[in-house]
């Protein structure tokens, strides 16, 4: 076997041994074997919440311990593979097992990164916020495609969106958009986005074609449920009704049935616009509200006050996370991590897992708790 898919088997089985270790392996399988127990007594559903929490706990553990013995498996399967090849002097044989070792090694580290996301609200769904910078429609435009890089990354990795609200830009492109991505760990994989992001192209708006700066913002929050305690007091609050537009609210344009909230001591603004009933839309808009102080308490609670402070200045030079340039040359570099890429279209069609890992393992490393978030930009 050839030194460098020795040291890949090597990485695999340190990656393993990681992955029991965080899952306290022979206590992860005695409390699936009592959720499974569990999940067979009738009488649990008599109080749904408990049930689901059971039920989320159950997938969560059962989808960990069979990645385990998966990459477990296909490892060995690989290895005997490449052994019978090698006895064989069957290449192809040879060359697929170390293919399929190499794929493996990522799959492995991966997974580590991903056991460590284990933040109260890592597990959680999450909204996702993208607003146009200035700029006019240079900008909407370069927000839409932010979030178009968004849901196409969602899509990739099963995630499931759902739009609540947008505001159409006023020739292209979004001033703003909120929707929600539901999935285990969207939350934890996408916390670090939150920030502003800054576009170098030859503008197609421009009749010059000349090279244009344009920048977005995204923010992100945890959805949370009613085991999360939020004090939400009436009178913090002013409640706005307006006329839905653009592609969230099309077929409720005829009334005022979108909702906007401000909680007045933060100064958070929400807004839904997702339905044709006002009350179904207060209810999101509420949710959201509730997600989004529940988010600053964590901030104030690991002493980010300077995040905070970042978060209320102008999206533009000095505020960026990242840039994507796709004019004199191809490049996305993420200024936290140093991480870059020449292949700009795939990552503006979704490919950002490079950065997402790369992100996460900087603030492990770098001894940042996990619900330590990006500061949020706004116009």
């Amino acid at each position: 076997m050839r030194a460098e898919i020795e040291a890949a088997v090597s990485d695999i089985k340190q990656s393993l041994a990681l992955l029991r270790r965080h899952l306290d392996w022979d206590a992860a399988l005695r409390r699936l074997d009592e959720l499974n127990v569990r999940a067979e007594d009738p009488t649990l559903w008599n109080d749904q919440q408990l049930a689901q929490t059971l039920m989320r706990e159950r997938t969560q553990l059962d989808q960990s311990i069979t990645a385990v013995r998966k990459i477990s498996s296909d490892m060995e399967d690989a290895i005997l593979l490449i052994e019978m090849g090698d006895d064989e002097g069957d290449k192809e044989s040879v060359e697929e097992g170390e293919s399929q070792i190499l794929a493996l090694k990522e799959l492995a580290a991966k997974k580590q990164l991903e056991s460590l996301l284990s933040g109260e609200a890592d597990a959680n769904d999450c909204y996702l916020q993208v607003n146009a910078g200035a700029g006019g429609t240079e900008a909407q435009d370069w927000a839409e495609m932010l979030l178009r890089m968004y849901t196409r990354w969602a899509d990739q990795h099963g995630y499931k969106v759902e739009w609540l609200e947008e505001s159409s830009g006023e020739e292209a492109g979004l001033k703003s958009a909120t929707v929600v991505i539901k999935g285990h760990n969207a939350y934890g994989w996408l916390k670090t986005e939150a920030g502003v992001h800054r576009l170098v192209r030859i503008s197609p708006y421009d009749s010059q074609a000349r090279r244009h700066t344009s920048f977005s913002s995204a923010w992100v929050y945890p959805v949370i449920d009613d085991s999360f305690e939020v004090e939400i007091l009436d009178k913090d609050l002013r409640v706005d009704t307006f006329r839905a537009s653009g592609a969230g609210g099309q077929h409720v344009n005829t009334t005022d049935s979108a909702i906007r909230i401000v909680h007045e001591p933060t100064g958070i603004v929400v807004q839904c616009q997702n339905d044709r009933s006002q009350h179904k839309n207060r209810a999101t808009a509420m949710s959201m509200l509730k997600s989004r102080l529940y988010e600053h308490e964590m901030q104030k609670r690991e002493s980010v006050a300077q995040a905070e402070a970042d978060s209320k200045t102008e999206i533009g030079w000095g505020r960026q996370i990242r840039s994507y340039v796709l004019q004199p040359y191809q490049m996305v570099k993420d200024l936290r991590t140093g991480v870059e890429t020449s292949n700009s279209n795939a990552v503006l069609n979704g490919d950002i897992d490079l950065f997402l890992e790369a992100s996460l393992a900087s603030r492990l490393k770098g001894g940042t708790s996990s619900e330590d978030e990006e500061g949020d930009a706004v116009l």
